[in-house]
């Protein structure tokens, strides 16, 4: 029993350091998609998180019962054989972009809060990626096991220290009802989902028993909604919030200065956990296809995100996600309406 519980931490932890990559982690994506909208912002987190929950839940569990080896395979599941290429040729597109801005997410880290080279920051994140993928899943599962509690006990840190009457004043400056915070939380939810799927399906495979897996999808799903109250508060605080790079450093180093390069170092280290979980959701799928070495395939990857990662960690995040987000959509709408096949009809898909 001890050891099923352990294994629920485990996929939380890799479920909640996947979503939490660069733009969540650092505040910029939490910004533009939820506290920009001040108390819908709020409305929009508590929908994501039902979403996350449910559905982060249902894309192992339907893994599971149908055998499903990579994203690849889901994909061709719940959209079927002709619309699944396509969607699954998207998908490789989109894993890559993310993954570009991840690492420029790194680099923007080293040069706007600890004034060092980005082009430093990119080059230490793509040796340390190295590292962590040759170990393979074990490498997946140590760093988000250290990260994630981690992440968690400052988000309630900076939450906290940060909260008071302000907080709820701050609330009404922001822009007037309309519906776009909640296209904003649903396809902010799409996209990460859809991303999430990457690692998600893979690691059902990894676990024996379908309860571990559900409540993992739960447990995973329920920290994210609190990691994105705590640091939707934290950083309703902060003047101008829309104009930093890395929103939640600043808001630490005015709230808790203290634990500010500690801070850092965790956001870092989140950023660092989403490289991993993408690449190894594209190498999976790229191994299949492209006989090569899987290191060689990852060198390769990662070398095509650095450059890509050249443009800019703020620009690419308001261009990319919103974009991503969009034609996710569809994605979310399938996975909501598709009923979870039997378990006795996990069979291995036909390759």
């Amino acid at each position: 029993m001890k050891n099923q519980w352990f294994q629920v931490v485990q996929i939380a932890a890799v479920y909640v350091g996947t979503v939490v990559g660069a733009g969540f982690a650092t505040g910029r994506e939490i910004v533009e998609f939820f506290t920009q909208y001040g108390l819908f912002g709020i409305l929009g987190i508590l929908i994501c998180g039902y979403f996350f929950m449910h559905l982060g839940a249902k894309i192992m569990i339907i893994s599971k019962r149908i055998g499903a080896k990579s994203y690849q395979d889901f994909n061709l599941f719940l959209f079927g054989k002709s619309f699944g290429f396509i969607i699954n040729f998207f998908m490789l597109l989109v894993l890559f972009g993310v993954t570009s801005v991840m690492l420029s997410g790194a680099g923007a880290i080293f040069e706007e809060q600890l004034k060092f080279s980005r082009q430093f920051g990119l080059l230490l994140t793509i040796v340390l990626t190295i590292i962590a993928m040759s170990f393979g899943t074990k490498g997946l599962f140590s760093v988000n096991i250290i990260v994630v509690p981690l992440l968690i006990l400052f988000s309630v840190l900076i939450a906290v220290s940060s909260f008071d009457a302000h907080t709820f004043s701050s609330f009404q400056l922001h822009h007037a009802p309309s519906f776009k915070w909640l296209i904003s939380a649903v396809s902010y939810s799409a996209f990460n989902l859809a991303m999430a799927e990457a690692v998600l399906v893979p690691l059902a495979q990894e676990i024996e028993d379908e309860r571990v897996v559900k409540w993992g999808g739960i447990a995973g799903g329920a920290v994210l909604t609190f990691i994105l109250l705590s640091s939707h508060f934290a950083l309703s605080t902060l003047p101008d919030v829309i104009l930093y790079d890395i929103p939640m450093a600043e808001v630490m180093k005015a709230s808790v200065f203290s634990f500010y390069f500690i801070y850092i170092l965790v956001i870092y280290g989140e950023v660092f956990t989403s490289v991993i979980g993408n690449l190894f959701g594209l190498e999976r799928h790229l191994v299949r296809i492209i006989p090569i070495p899987r290191m060689f395939t990852i060198l390769i990857l990662l070398s095509g995100a650095f450059f890509v990662s050249q443009i800019g960690y703020s620009s690419l995040i308001a261009f990319l996600y919103p974009i991503f987000g969009y034609m996710s959509i569809i994605f979310l709408v399938l996975l909501l309406v598709r009923k979870n096949p039997l378990p006795e009809n996990n069979k291995s898909l036909k390759k």
